[in-house]
């Protein structure tokens, strides 16, 4: 997830597709090259399909101003997933560098409203997971964070990495521009806006008693939604690092249930999270005794995305609903930790 984007995106399309025709020529691509729109949300995503090598890549064209993902957070973004690949294990995407060895390129034109980075990286088969039998993966994608977590507490960061700031209370005052929750849908209301205001008070107070120790906090994905995830038949793959940052370890798992926090089944999913992740490393009792406090402000902070990016359909279709289970959610919080 990221920063809104201009509700006439769309008419930047042409323009996107143009510029990347150029850009593919400094990539060591055949002459045989097609592209085509492959996703428009917060960021736009071209599908460049090399007919010549039969080889498929993805750009990523970002939406953001370059004060906020300028090329050396991007490129920080690029190295952590380089190194991952190269010492992990993990399934994740390669990116690739253009002849001249650059990752972060720059398209920018007349008709797009300022200039954005762009990278390119390799497109990876699967199908985001099915709803309906999360059981049934959710252990494997508990391993995988547990694999990313470790690289992140034993890797050697370049002097000049720079990533986003994700701790609480960074989040709670809206620091990297998702949206104040405060003026999320519904929140007019202002019963509503108390009852929420006071999950968030508790959820900084108990969070702020964890140690931020290199067990408890450090470089994380910090977007693991399912739309993030590809499964090709027993293999999980993580896209989407755009997101990557500074936090507490356990908000990656946090972030695995957005969208999700109001089903039933949350506290197997979390045990069933939590089984795939202590196969590979143990989690504080500190840290791990706060998950629903990084439950709720992982859904706090969701409310204040979707009132920043009414614009985007698959947003509107969230709506004040997302709000009204919000707030029982919160009382059920309140109710246990307040």
């Amino acid at each position: 997830m990221a920063q809104g984007i201009p509700p006439d995106q769309s008419t930047f399309m042409d323009a996107f597709l143009r510029e990347t025709r150029a850009l593919v020529k400094t990539y060591d691509f055949s002459d045989d090259v097609e592209i085509s729109p492959l996703s428009q949300a917060e960021n736009t995503i071209l599908l460049v399909d090399d007919r010549g090598r039969g080889k498929k890549y993805v750009l990523r064209i970002n939406s953001h101003q370059l004060t906020y993902h300028n090329p050396a957070v991007i490129g920080s973004e690029m190295t952590w997933l380089r190194a991952l690949r190269r010492e992990s294990g993990i399934e994740a995407p390669d990116p690739i560098p253009s002849r001249d060895g650059h990752y972060v390129q720059r398209i920018e034109a007349p008709e797009i409203d300022q200039p954005r980075c762009a990278i390119m990286m390799t497109f990876l088969e699967g199908v985001e997971p099915d709803p309906d039998s999360l059981l049934d993966g959710f252990d494997r994608l508990g391993e995988i964070t547990a694999r990313m977590h470790g690289h992140a507490k034993g890797w050697v960061r370049p002097a000049d990495f720079v990533r986003p700031d994700w701790a609480p209370e960074s989040l709670a005052a809206n620091k990297q521009g998702w949206g104040d929750w405060r003026y999320g849908y519904g929140m007019e209301d202002e019963a509503a806006s108390q009852v929420l205001g006071r999950a968030m008070d508790t959820v900084l107070a108990r969070l702020a008693r964890i140690e931020r120790d290199k067990e408890r906090f450090g470089l994380i994905h910090a977007d693991f939604r399912l739309a993030n995830i590809l499964i090709e038949g027993d293999r999980t793959k993580v896209i989407d690092f755009d997101d990557c940052g500074f936090g507490h370890y356990m908000f990656d798992l946090a972030s695995a249930l957005t969208f999700l926090e109001a089903r039933a089944d949350v506290p197997e999913l979390i045990e069933t999270w939590l089984s795939g992740y202590r196969r590979v490393a143990e989690i504080p009792p500190d840290a791990e005794a706060e998950i629903p406090s990084f439950v709720m402000l992982r859904r706090i902070m969701i409310l204040g995305y979707i009132g920043n990016l009414r614009h985007l359909e698959y947003v509107q279709e969230l709506g004040v609903g997302y709000t009204t289970d919000s707030l029982d959610l919160a009382e059920a919080y309140l109710a246990q930790y307040g």
